[in-house]
């Protein structure tokens, strides 16, 4: 019997461990993965309008809809203060931003448990399901900008060189909704009943956000504790950037920066202590 003498060629195994720290993000595996990003975020814009009969006009009839109703209800028979803007104008800048919020948190946080399937048997970071959910809700913030322009046109709002510090109004929406996300997307792996208050919560947060109400109606004893809501500085900001009178809202748009952070690194820290057993529990 003659034995085969050749050596055999070692075989590579890749041992794949989590990082010693919650706090760290990541960024190598990131960026190896970042074309998977791509791909989860344009599955995510394409599930949701996948069959529906009106696409992307979803986007523009939804903010719309809401802020047509207020302004007929509350502008015209209640007739609510707007801070110097058309109450039309008023009231759909401010359901832009939180569509944007409220479309990030509900999409971020139900990202994990409907992809149980995708995260029980391929390893990537799992920090790109939620994070992937919330660029996808950046198309409809975009075309919704689109719609807010033909509004200002039609009222003759001519914007100023303030409107240049839009993206700083934009970074609390984001901060807060991703945070928000990464916070219940772990939870709801665990506790399934968690995905079902994230409809609640929305509704709360909206009533806590001056959407269709100015923020300066809050009594000054409050304004404080109010500002903490980090949409409130996201929101009279924007509005401030519209009109460009009076003075700029530094406090608020300072608290809304702060709290957003907060909330997303706490997110990100609990995301990351979690994740390592999302496969067992999902």
């Amino acid at each position: 019997m003659s034995s085969d003498s050749r050596p055999t060629a070692a075989v590579a195994t890749t041992i794949i461990r989590s990082s010693d720290s919650a706090w760290t993000l990541g960024w190598a595996d990131l960026e190896r993965h970042r074309e998977l990003l791509y791909f989860l975020t344009w599955r995510d814009i394409k599930v949701r309008y996948k069959q529906t009969a009106l696409g992307v006009a979803w986007a523009i009839l939804q903010p719309l809809a809401v802020a047509l109703a207020l302004a007929v209800f509350l502008g015209r028979m209640i007739h609510l203060p707007s801070d110097d803007l058309p109450y039309p104008v008023f009231v759909y800048a401010g359901m832009v931003l939180w569509q944007l919020f409220a479309q990030g948190l509900t999409e971020s946080s139900n990202s994990i448990v409907n992809n149980e399937r995708l995260i029980s048997k391929v390893y990537f970071p799992r920090l790109l399901v939620p994070l992937s959910a919330i660029l996808a809700s950046l198309l409809d913030f975009v075309i919704s900008l689109i719609v807010l322009v033909l509004f200002l046109a039609y009222f003759r709002i001519a914007p100023t060189g303030a409107v240049a510090l839009f993206p700083l109004f934009v970074l609390p929406v984001i901060l807060s909704s991703l945070g928000a996300g990464l916070w219940l997307s772990a939870l709801s792996v665990k506790f399934r009943d968690v995905r079902y208050t994230v409809s609640f919560l929305v509704q709360f947060w909206f009533f806590a956000t001056p959407v269709a109400y100015p923020a300066s109606s809050v009594p000054v004893n409050w304004r404080m504790l109010y500002e903490l809501n980090p949409m409130v500085g996201a929101l009279d900001g924007f509005r401030w950037a519209l009109r460009s009178e009076g003075a700029f809202p530094a406090q608020s748009v300072l608290l809304a920066i702060f709290t957003g952070t907060a909330l997303l690194l706490t997110g990100l820290y609990y995301f990351r202590r979690t994740e390592d057993t999302f496969a067992d529990f999902i």
